[in-house]
């Protein structure tokens, strides 16, 4: 088993992290934060009461929150203290892999601005950590 496999945990659908210069740096069972939106501007044209005019404004993009079971690995943690009093942004990849299926996303300028870990259930349930991306466009890879 090579060294990378042995970090994933085992699941059938996952999300994995990768930056350029550090690699891999985690494998995620939850992501949100896939979305882009283009803000829209009504126009009232004077005289004409049949339609508005609508035009595209600014694209936006939501922070990126990714979380998985806490392990043992600290890349997400070693990261985020590197980048927190001066932001190294950097073009990152996000890959979604279900079974043999695999589609991936760049996001542009990105650094780590929140983490939170472990949480979890008092009951014996898994412990968690999630870390929040902010980053200037997403593209397909």
């Amino acid at each position: 088993m090579s060294n990378g496999q042995s970090k994933q945990p085992i699941s059938t659908d996952q999300f994995v992290l990768s930056i350029p210069g550090i690699d891999t740096i985690g494998y995620f069972a939850h992501c949100s934060g896939l979305e882009m939106w283009v803000d829209v501007y009504e126009y009232h044209e004077g005289g004409n009461n049949d339609f508005m005019h609508h035009l595209p404004g600014m694209v936006s993009y939501p922070k990126l929150v990714l979380s998985r079971g806490l392990t043992n690995e600290d890349a997400l943690v070693k990261w985020f203290d590197a980048t927190a009093t001066q932001a190294d942004r950097k073009d990152i990849t996000l890959t979604f892999k279900s079974g043999s299926s695999e589609r991936k996303w760049t996001f542009t300028e990105a650094f780590p601005v929140h983490w939170t870990g472990p949480t979890g259930d008092v009951n014996g349930g898994i412990a968690v950590e999630t870390l929040e991306i902010v980053h200037s466009g997403m593209k397909p890879a």
